[in-house]
């Protein structure tokens, strides 16, 4: 008679974080701040997913390269960014975007998303479908200049056949991204949960989009050149009459009002393990130069969220002892 075989027991799997990175233009500072404290609070990251700023802060630390990125965010001034809009109204965007591609480049160079080695996506929409489209390979920069080409801002990215913009159209924070991806469990970073209502300046009713007046800092400071390359339209464009709010601040103001909709919409169909929210309404969509406000208030809502992130720590602990195969 032969002894049982006693089937071998297969070591139990880790529970598989997701970090799922929102849209923002300037409050995306404030991912950086964010990685960095869960990082220190002992988190690492299976997946990541990310929407225009977010695909850019969730790649670069992918890649590595969130140092390089920090560093960069902490030296802009208003000279400087405003050196980065190559102006120009054509080609689908106010905002050429070119000279931003070429100082990612610096970073990134031609770096492929699956070199990575773990699941990314950057959330994109399709202009002629209106999909919801995940660049999952491919090269990086190319996948993250789609994500935040901000309609009628930035000109839309052609890759392969499809005509892509900014994934805040569709998915502004995207948490089932990752879940699909193979995340077990969900940390997100939300920079729009409360920007509605908080886009104006103190004793205004007018909306403000960059946060500061680019015209008249461009006066103010000798930039003739610059003011010479800005056409007509262009102008009108970016100047807000004294009653009113400019072209700049409806477009982008409604922008904020749609992804504020849409993704309270899908939280409530798909909430994360943990929702951290930065308090960043205040800020201007370009708003650049506050980097270190920024960072700090993501490192601070990290650390707010303290209690719910050790909850979820304990809960992967067990996860891990316990194993997969075990009965709960």
């Amino acid at each position: 008679m032969m002894d049982a075989v006693t089937p071998p027991v297969s070591p139990p799997k880790r529970r598989k974080v997701g970090l799922a990175l929102s849209s923002g233009m300037a409050r995306g500072w404030a991912h950086i701040g964010a990685i960095r404290a869960l990082r220190k609070l002992g988190f690492e990251f299976d997946v990541i997913t990310g929407c225009s700023v977010g695909a850019l802060a969730g790649g670069c630390y992918m890649a590595g390269r969130l140092d390089s990125l920090e560093d960069w965010a902490r030296s802009l001034n208003k000279r400087k960014i405003i050196s980065y809009l190559d102006m120009r109204l054509r080609h689908g965007g106010l905002i050429g975007g070119n000279k931003l591609v070429d100082e990612m480049r610096k970073y990134l160079g031609h770096a492929r998303i699956e070199d990575h080695g773990i699941p990314y996506a950057a959330m994109t929409t399709d202009l002629v479908t209106g999909h919801e489209i995940w660049l999952q390979t491919g090269d990086m920069v190319e996948a993250m200049r789609a994500s935040f080409s901000l309609p009628g801002i930035f000109p839309p990215v052609k890759i392969g056949t499809r005509w892509l913009a900014d994934g805040a159209l569709v998915c502004p924070l995207p948490v089932a991204a990752c879940r699909a991806l193979g995340a077990d469990m969900v940390i997100a970073v939300n920079l729009n949960a409360d920007m509605i209502g908080k886009s104006r300046r103190r004793d205004s009713t007018i909306p403000t989009a960059a946060g500061f007046d680019m015209l008249k800092f461009l006066e103010e400071n000798g930039e003739h050149e610059k003011l010479s390359l800005m056409d007509t339209i262009t102008r009108r464009v970016f100047h807000r009459d004294y009653d009113g709010p400019s072209v700049f601040g409806v477009m982008t103001s409604s922008l904020n009002i749609m992804q504020d909709r849409i993704t309270r919409s899908r939280l409530a169909g798909d909430p994360p393990d943990v929702h951290i929210a930065p308090r960043l309404g205040h800020f201007g969509l370009l708003e650049f130069d506050r980097a270190e406000e920024a960072i700090h208030e993501g490192e601070a809502a990290v650390m707010r969220k303290q209690p719910e992130l050790a909850d979820a720590l304990e809960i992967m602990a067990h996860s891990h002892r316990v194993g997969e195969n075990e009965p709960i």
